[in-house]
């Protein structure tokens, strides 16, 4: 005789109202204790009739399915299917996935405008009371593979977008993006991509500190940062006036450094008004002892006089950590890592959610969870706080959320944390 199970359990449905995303409810009220539905119904206009959904409708559904672990917008079923969460957050009904699409395309880049006045603000709200009045800004562009067909060839050789994104390395929030099609390079608007995050910073906040790739070796931009007092390290372009600079540095400069040997020199640009160190760290070449001079070579430029070149280069490479992988976080944790829509505005406008949901989860961690839990990436809290599966009840009038024993204690703390929030 075939078995028709393994273990001896049963299936059976139930009528009682159940949540997989208990913790999401934490999630939630913290969007409404920051007033976030306030923030974006003043950003967005009114729907065009009484019927229609508002632009909150449609933004805290994404914000919750993208803190949840959903990747394409199919997956705001599991939201708007979810009895109890919905219960919990007194949200009768939720936009369908085509019905968010069309609303993406319909708002397009005036509801990017729109989604950054809301991130300017929480921005402002994070940065309130931290004790410091300048910030490391790091930027990057990093590639989204689309297989749309309106989508641009990259120079990474796929179709898709290439986005651009500055962090704050103190606390890891954007302080400013800007989606870009696939074909524009890396090195597009740099300058004025800073300008836009120099004016993002909240009124007493500046930034103080630059590091930026090769992408951003631009005399204007070194000339500007050094007109703000804006200390910078960037990656430099071993062009031909670079290489002469090189070959001008004595041999007995070098010193060793990692793996290979550090020198400096100071250089600059034609179009420069300013000078600045080159700093050069070279490697020997494997395999290639008779081609050159059998070196690799990787320059760095800067205007941190006061330090020595190798502790000027250590805090540039500190670049890979505070913006590369919080580019990747923003990527693979919060979804942006593939494009919904077939259209460029629609795509752009769906970026920027993200870029909400990845300050506020920031914003979040530091305001409501323990001081343990801050440098925690959105995986393990999704694992350990929003994937708690509970219970909704209603009962003498008085609705409650039942949960596990191990949960109680962790999810009541927060919520403290979170009424504490809402009045001061």
């Amino acid at each position: 005789m075939i078995r028709e199970t393994v273990l001896p359990f049963k299936l059976a449905i139930t009528d009682e109202m159940l949540t997989p995303f208990s913790g999401l409810a934490l999630f939630g009220e913290f969007l409404r204790a920051a007033g976030l539905d306030t923030e974006v119904g003043r950003a967005f206009p009114a729907p065009g009739s009484a019927k229609g959904y508002t632009a909150w409708e449609y933004v805290q559904p994404l914000l919750l399915m993208l803190h949840g672990g959903g990747r394409a917008l199919e997956d705001l079923r599991k939201i708007g299917t979810d009895r109890g969460l919905l219960r919990l957050l007194e949200m009768k009904s939720t936009p369908s996935s085509d019905a968010t699409g069309d609303w993406l395309r319909r708002h397009g880049l005036a509801g990017v405008d729109a989604l950054d006045r809301v991130n300017r603000e929480i921005l402002k709200r994070a940065l309130r009371s931290d004790g410091r009045a300048w910030y490391t800004l790091d930027i990057d562009a990093t590639g989204i593979e689309a297989d749309k067909a309106l989508a641009e060839w990259t120079y990474k050789k796929y179709k898709g977008y290439m986005p651009i994104a500055g962090h704050l390395a103190e606390n890891g929030l954007v302080v400013a993006h800007e989606f870009r099609e696939g074909n524009v390079s890396p090195n597009t608007r740099n300058l004025e991509f800073y300008k836009q995050c120099k004016k993002a910073m909240p009124a007493g906040k500046r930034v103080g500190a630059f590091r930026a790739d090769s992408a951003s070796y631009q005399g204007k931009l070194l000339d500007l940062l050094h007109h703000d007092k804006v200390s910078y390290a960037v990656g430099g372009q071993l062009d031909a006036a670079t290489l002469e600079a090189i070959k001008s540095i004595p041999a007995n400069a070098w010193r060793p450094y990692r793996d290979g040997f550090i020198a400096e020199t100071v250089h600059t640009m034609n179009i420069m008004k300013t000078a600045f160190r080159l700093i050069v760290f070279k490697r020997l070449r494997q395999g290639s002892l008779f081609e050159g001079d059998g070196h690799n070579y990787h320059v760095v430029a800067s205007n941190r006089w006061e330090e020595t070149a190798g502790v000027t280069l250590d805090w540039y490479h500190q670049r890979g950590e505070h913006s590369e992988n919080r580019i990747k976080e923003l990527k693979l944790d919060f979804g942006m890592e593939r494009m919904p829509c077939g259209q460029f505005a629609a795509n752009a406008l769906f970026f920027a959610t993200g870029v909400l949901a990845y300050n506020l989860f920031k914003l979040f961690v530091r305001k409501a969870l323990p001081a343990s839990w801050r440098t925690r990436r959105a995986l393990s809290v999704r694992y350990d706080l929003y994937a708690v599966a509970g219970k909704v009840v209603s009962t003498g009038g008085q609705l409650l959320l039942r949960v596990s024993s191990a949960a109680y204690e962790r999810f009541a703390q927060v919520r403290h944390a979170v009424a504490r929030m809402e009045s001061g």
